[in-house]
């Protein structure tokens, strides 16, 4: 485990403790995944204090976690996250942008990875999701994307449609064990797949899993690190050979 986690969880009792006590919301910066896995250990500490995670978006990976209740505390405050929209200044002649271009040239401005949310892309434009304390910089500042001009602004409504996007695939394996699912959903041989959850690098529902006997449930949503994620929605049938017949949506 990295060696600031046990800061980072003594960070999350302290905001959560601080709302509380006092009536007021408290938010964390982005998580990722491992970062998730870690507030997912101290539930047990923060048992009866209520909290929220958002994203800029349903469907997003990195979120932030917000302390407090509305109903609580008579109050509403939101989630302190913007989205910036960062497109080519001529698409015709723009680089194929990737998600790795977006963050590479963002992250060059010297700002730090919390403060950044998911980045989706969408024929070519970016849809980043940022505190909002930082958007204002990142407008201000970047004018290229690999070797791409762009120009930025405040996306005041998401694109049409499901901004992520899954596809349904169907898969046989002879139980619902998640490293044989991750297996197959991902072309791996069983020994890869298995050897993904000694990294540390399989997370279901944001908690890390490091079992690889673990059973997948429905509606879980399954994320393996450096390879994508998907959404279980369980065992359909049974195959003429007795194989279960699964159905996952992965994210594309």
């Amino acid at each position: 485990m990295n060696e600031d986690y046990p800061l980072l969880k003594k960070r999350f009792i302290e905001l959560a403790k601080k709302s509380y006590g006092s009536d007021i919301f408290t938010f964390t910066q982005f998580l990722g995944l491992a970062e998730q896995s870690a507030f997912s250990e101290i539930l047990s500490e923060i048992r009866g204090i209520k909290y929220s995670t958002f994203g800029g978006a349903d469907g997003a990976e990195r979120v932030m976690i917000r302390f407090g209740d509305p109903d609580t505390f008579g109050y509403e405050i939101p989630f302190p996250i913007v989205t910036v929209k960062i497109e080519p200044v001529n698409q015709k002649f723009a680089d194929s942008l990737t998600h790795r271009d977006f963050l590479g040239a963002i992250l060059n401005l010297g700002i730090e990875r919390e403060t950044l949310g998911d980045i989706v892309i969408i024929d070519n434009v970016g849809y980043l999701f940022a505190n909002e304390d930082i958007a204002p910089y990142i407008i201000d500042s970047l004018v290229r994307v690999k070797h791409t001009d762009v120009r930025l602004s405040y996306a005041d409504e998401l694109p049409e449609g499901e901004l992520y996007r899954t596809e349904p695939r169907g898969i046989q394996a002879s139980s619902e064990r998640l490293d044989g699912v991750i297996a197959k959903v991902f072309s791996l041989s069983r020994e890869d797949a298995q050897n993904l959850f000694a990294r540390r690098l399989v997370f279901v529902n944001g908690r890390c899993i490091e079992s690889t006997s673990h059973i997948a449930k429905e509606n879980d949503v399954i994320s393996v690190r450096g390879y994508g994620r998907m959404i279980y929605r369980g065992c359909q049938s049974l195959s003429r050979k007795g194989k279960l017949n699964i159905l996952v949506d992965k994210y594309i």
